[in-house]
């Protein structure tokens, strides 16, 4: 046979396992889960390379995470001091804002939906286009940007500068350079990097607690595996290390004006191919941080599930699929500080 062929049989061959898997009749509502089944999946050994328990929180300077504790909280980061980096980022509300799009000085609102900040150390790159390789460069956006803090380092400064404690932990902690722009955002990353929410039932379940999931969460969680959810959410974070197309099996723009935030990853690359192209959003924590998508167009978690089971995975799921899922994703809620998010 033409070894150039071979290539395209395999190809073929694999279409039409994808066309069997999405069309058997038997597939679109996975069995119940088995007590087998059940211990795989409690095995410590399953899954390790798709899906993964959270990292411990890691051990960091405690003056300089104290410090960046102090300046997420400090609204004279903000031009009129009025914002802090919590007021997007809020520990009660998940540590997002559970608003559509944040609200800025001068009650100015943004483009688009604010992600948690927690367990956000995890994501390959941070913001839904991918625009800041690192939390330091993230944690600067938001002090520039005119709908956010709507401020510079140029005005940051001073008012920093007068505040006695300030002076003196930045003299101790950056001997070298002191004050500034650079020194505020590290301080800011390295708290950020403490936000790990350990100790969900997913967690417990992934390390071999059988019990920590009900038969129905068990069930939610095969069909996230045998759907091909994993695929994308992935890793610890169950997401947040890849970037993907927002319509994979449908346009989900259809029908309606795109705007800037809609184009996702295209606004940094200006490339056609990533034109509604976003970072795959982390599960963690999730059914504590609605509204859901870059557009808060899904106000429950059942309706997320829904329409990814429609745009990604080009299957309207059933009833069924749609609830043991939903009470999979549940489980992922961690705690902070020995507190269970709510």
């Amino acid at each position: 046979m033409n070894t150039r062929v071979i290539p395209i049989l395999l190809a073929l061959l694999a279409a039409v396992a994808v066309m069997v898997t999405l069309l058997w009749p038997g597939y679109q509502s996975a069995p119940p889960a088995s007590p087998a089944f059940a211990r795989t999946l409690a095995d410590p050994a399953h899954g390790r390379e798709a899906l993964q328990p959270l990292p411990p929180v890691p051990v960091l300077s405690p003056e300089k995470v104290a410090l960046g504790e102090r300046l997420f909280f400090d609204k004279r980061l903000s031009k009129d001091n009025s914002i802090a980096c919590a007021s997007c980022h809020d520990f009660t509300r998940g540590g997002s804002d559970r608003l559509p799009v944040s609200i800025g000085v001068d009650g100015k609102h943004g483009p688009i939906n604010a992600p948690t900040v927690f367990n956000a150390a995890l994501n390959f790159v941070q913001f839904w286009d991918g625009r800041a390789a690192s939390l330091e460069e993230q944690a600067a956006g938001p002090v520039h940007n005119p709908l956010e803090m709507a401020s510079n380092w140029a005005e940051v400064l001073p008012k920093l500068r007068s505040d006695a404690g300030y002076r003196d932990a930045f003299q101790r902690l950056y001997p070298q350079q002191g004050m500034r722009g650079e020194t505020i955002v590290d301080a800011i990353a390295t708290y950020e990097r403490t936000l790990i929410t350990t100790n969900s039932r997913f967690d417990r379940f992934l390390q071999g607690e059988a019990t920590a999931l009900s038969a129905l969460e068990q069930n939610g969680y095969q069909r996230f595996l045998d759907y091909g959810c994993a695929s994308c959410h992935q890793g610890a974070l169950l997401g947040g290390n890849m970037y993907q197309r927002f319509g994979v099996m449908g346009d989900y723009f259809a029908g309606r004006s795109p705007n800037g935030a809609d184009l996702g990853r295209f606004n940094v690359t200006g490339r056609t191919e990533d034109r509604h192209v976003f970072k795959v959003p982390g599960l963690r924590n999730v059914a504590v941080t609605g509204p859901y998508f870059h557009d808060a167009s899904a106000s429950s978690l059942e309706e997320a599930v829904i329409i990814m089971g429609r745009y990604q995975l080009g299957r309207d799921l059933s009833g069924a699929d749609v609830a043991s899922i939903s009470a999979f994703l549940r489980t992922l809620t961690g705690e902070w500080q020995g507190r269970l998010l709510e």
